[in-house]
């Protein structure tokens, strides 16, 4: 296995979490600074009003998102599994 095949598997392994992970902590920070604006403009200084919204859209997020982001897991882990012969060589 050259340096190069590890480098090019580890950047996909890395491009293909970001791209999981990225739904859930976009709109989990669209919520946190609506949230904190609101909280500023109100001068409501409370701990469950900015933790319970931004876990709710993110639990939302995950429920609409998880077929692909299923797809995408199954997909690279079918990718990977195939490759096994040649990255051993």
């Amino acid at each position: 296995m050259t340096p190069e095949t590890i480098t090019s598997l580890m950047s996909e392994t890395i491009m293909l979490a970001l791209l999981i992970g990225s739904p859930m902590l976009i709109l989990g920070l669209i919520v946190g600074l609506t949230v904190s604006v609101f909280s500023a403009v109100t001068q409501i200084q409370e701990m469950t009003l900015t933790f319970v919204p931004k876990i709710v859209v993110v639990l939302l997020a995950l429920l609409v998102s998880f077929p692909w982001l299923i797809e995408k897991l199954t997909t690279f882990t079918i990718n990977l599994y195939s490759t096994i012969p040649q990255l051993i060589r």
